[in-house]
């Protein structure tokens, strides 16, 4: 691994140059400074019973969706439509380290895009009197859960661009991953098929992998092992499926 370094920096600086990159930011910053917008109004107008930031995380779907595949789109789709994948590989660096770089740098930009509203919630802190608004639980575990998830859906978007050569499939595609995974998932554990009393276990171990219920036990203070080894898990198998994925294609082209 001693090339990572050099392509995690690499990567971060293409980040910087791509208009992509600030797309999503602008976008992502004004639709979720919209919700948190809303929400304060909502909780003006009518009393609340769960803090802000825990219906403010209950959001994270919505960037995700559209941050996701901009941020990694151009990882592999656009070098291999390049030719730049193949020259890139043929110096003395690994499929390993070139995943793990662009994975990296990814993950950072993702990090950074959503710690940057903390700011809603310092603004709420200057001008709010209620000390509820500011609870530190929800905050500390809604951003926990963030960091956490987003290893899996920062690594399926590796994993879609990994598998085609154009940014619109590879953004189409890590849609439509993230979309099964965090609906599909909850989708399946509400079908009456799952009702019967021989099914059952089948019910519980799909509900225990709903991602919304996932955030609800994080914002509540509830770390389960079981859901943190679920995201590393996944996040793992979607960087080996991508390292296959890149030597696949250039071992056929």
């Amino acid at each position: 691994m001693r090339h990572y370094f050099t392509i995690l920096s690499h990567e971060i600086r293409a980040l910087l140059y791509s208009p992509s990159t600030y797309i999503a930011a602008v976008f992502f910053l004004g639709v979720m400074g919209f919700i948190f917008a809303s929400m304060l109004d909502n909780y003006n107008t009518a009393p609340q019973e769960t803090p802000p930031a825990v219906a403010f995380f209950q959001y994270f779907w919505f960037p995700v969706f559209f941050m996701v595949p901009l941020l990694t789109m151009k990882s592999f789709a656009e070098e291999r439509r390049m030719g730049t994948l193949e020259t890139l590989l043929t110096t003395p660096v690994s499929t390993a380290e070139v995943v793990l770089g662009k994975f990296s740098a990814a993950y950072i930009f993702y990090l950074l895009l959503w710690g940057s509203t903390l700011g809603f919630h310092y603004i709420l802190k200057i001008y709010s009197k209620d000390a509820r608004f500011l609870e530190s639980g929800p905050l500390i575990g809604g951003y926990l859960f963030i960091a956490v998830s987003g290893l899996l859906f920062i690594a399926v978007g590796i994993l879609a661009s990994a598998l085609t050569r154009s940014q619109a499939v590879a953004a189409v595609l890590s849609f439509s991953l993230l979309l099964g995974l965090i609906g599909g998932i909850g989708y399946v554990g509400d079908m009456s098929l799952l009702d019967t009393e021989l099914m059952q276990p089948v019910k519980n171990s799909v509900q225990a992998l709903r991602i919304a219920g996932h955030v609800e036990d994080f914002t509540h203070g509830v770390i389960d092992t079981r859901q943190v080894f679920f995201y590393f898990t996944g996040a793992t198998l979607a960087i080996i499926f991508s390292i296959l994925g890149v030597e696949a294609k250039i071992l056929s082209s």
